[in-house]
């Protein structure tokens, strides 16, 4: 069992950045692939980004690409999510997951682990 605990969430301007992070339980977080999802109220969980086990290779949201970077540091069991030039449509409840098989990384299907999420508000 993995278990997955994210940090880094809070009230943000827009324009602002935020940095999550999310740790893993498991000393072999790098057997698993990484991703964000994020559930903005009244919205269903929506993709955001995923990472490779060895972090070379990543795919993103298309409305979080060139905003959004996600990384991993397999030495410290964590994935990072770095938002920049944060909207107001960005508030959501964002959650990490790790997959073992490393299939349907941009769909929640794919997921074996989730975290519980972390709360991002941006204002305007």
């Amino acid at each position: 069992q993995v278990q997955l605990v994210e940090s880094g969430g809070g009230v943000v301007q827009a324009g602002g950045s935020l940095r999550l992070s999310c740790t893993a339980s498991d000393g072999t977080f790098s057997d698993f692939a990484m991703g964000w999802f994020r559930q903005r109220s009244g919205k269903e969980r929506e993709f955001v980004a995923a990472v490779t086990w060895s972090g070379t290779a990543t795919d993103y949201a298309d409305s979080m690409k060139g905003r959004f970077t996600i990384s991993r540091d397999n030495a410290k069991n964590t994935v990072y999510l770095q938002m920049n030039n944060l909207k107001p449509e960005d508030t959501a409840v964002y959650s990490c997951a790790a997959a073992r098989y490393g299939l349907d990384l941009d769909r929640a299907v794919g997921y074996d682990y989730w975290g519980q999420g972390t709360q991002v508000t941006v204002s305007s």
